[in-house]
């Protein structure tokens, strides 16, 4: 240890030469350095975008090195439903709002249990082959670089030692002593630490070539993870998609029996509170043209029933708008959509404002708003 040492600190001061790996080896140790240096962040960061509470992770992370089952924990989305159900209950389930929690409470009971699935997958076929890495090859490459630079530090002790011991047979030379002995001994040593170390330099130079296989893993480990979290987010939004639609095909009816609900039990100021939203919703939105009512023909909106060949398009003003989402019909008095098509839109008086009737060709039918991106 003392020679390593000695060795060591005149090499840092210059007074002592160190024998060079080969390019291709110096290559070698970079990129095993970058891959690890990389692993280590990429690892970290997942880790926090799977589980963004730190307390969280430090409790997995305890239970781990404890080799114990981590606990199952709840998701926020399960926790969520959890709470929009209990309030449903003591709102009544049978009431518009309690129906709609219901509806919400399970759709984000749905999305936790997605998510929990994506962590599950993301984490057997992600994380932990990036541990693996860096807890085993890792592991076993450091340990094999700090022999090759002990075996490093004796061959080039060797040297300093044969390099005197010549020195000193020159000296002696000149003044009749014999020093042949100490050569010999000195390059007897040589010779063995330097097959050693070359013995020990061929191990590591094959475990750093064997990065590229650690590449190719953790790339085929990449895939699995990018399909883990694009089935996640289809999932979600497929999910999010369907309670869309639940909501839109019942918002009127929601909104409808509750105005009448409160039109009965209410008194007559209050009563006219909703027509006053409906027309401040209007007058919110002066860019949907409005069929204006002409005497002799049917208010088929306010009479709650759409029948699109009474329906007639305004003179001017109609907007154009594309469809963002596929939408099928509920009824007849609906019109089916599909995604980024064009179609025609206009509203008619009394229309929930939440819908508009859209024209496609012949076909005519209400439309949900949300599923459209009016143009000018």
């Amino acid at each position: 240890m003392t020679v390593f040492l000695l060795q060591f600190t005149e090499e840092k001061l210059g007074q002592a030469e160190k024998t060079e790996l080969d390019a291709h080896f110096e290559n070698l140790l970079a990129r095993a350095d970058c891959t690890k240096n990389w692993t280590e962040k990429i690892l970290r960061q997942t880790e926090v975008l799977l589980q963004p509470n730190p307390s969280a992770r430090v409790e997995e992370f305890l239970y781990e090195k404890l080799d114990r089952k981590v606990p199952s924990r709840v998701t926020n989305g399960e926790l969520l439903a959890q709470y929009m159900t209990e309030a449903a209950n003591d709102f009544g389930p049978g009431t518009p709002y309690g129906k709609t929690l219901i509806k919400v409470g399970e759709t984000q009971r749905r999305l936790g249990a997605a998510e929990r699935e994506f962590i599950r997958s993301a984490s057997i076929n992600f994380l932990t082959p990036l541990r693996n890495f860096l807890e085993g090859d890792w592991r076993t490459i450091s340990k094999e670089r700090r022999i090759l630079q002990n075996r490093r530090l004796d061959l080039d002790a060797c040297k300093a030692r044969l390099k005197k011991a010549k020195a000193a047979e020159a000296k002696a030379a000149c003044e009749g002593d014999l020093w042949s002995d100490e050569v010999e001994k000195a390059e007897h040593e040589l010779r063995l630490t330097q097959t050693e170390f070359d013995r020990q330099a061929e191990v590591t130079r094959l475990l750093l070539e064997g990065i590229s296989s650690t590449h190719v893993n953790h790339l085929r480990c990449l895939h699995e993870f990018v399909e883990s979290q694009t089935n996640y987010y289809a999932q979600c939004y497929q999910f999010m998609l369907d309670l869309q639609k639940q909501l839109g095909s019942s918002k009127g009816e929601i909104f409808s029996g509750t105005f009448v609900g409160n039109t009965e039990s209410a008194s007559p100021a209050a009563a006219a509170s909703p027509p006053a939203v409906a027309a401040a919703t209007l007058q919110a939105v002066p860019t949907i043209p409005v069929v204006p009512t002409i005497v002799g023909v049917p208010n088929t909106v306010a009479e709650g029933v759409l029948n699109p060949n009474e329906v007639k398009p305004p003179a001017s003003g109609t907007r154009r708008a594309r469809v963002l989402y596929d939408y099928e019909a509920a009824d007849s008095t609906e019109l089916a959509l599909l995604a980024d098509e064009m179609i025609t839109v206009y509203s008619l008086p009394g229309m929930d404002p939440d819908w508009l009737i859209g024209e496609r060709g012949n076909q005519k039918g209400k439309v949900p708003v949300t599923y459209l991106e009016l143009l000018s």
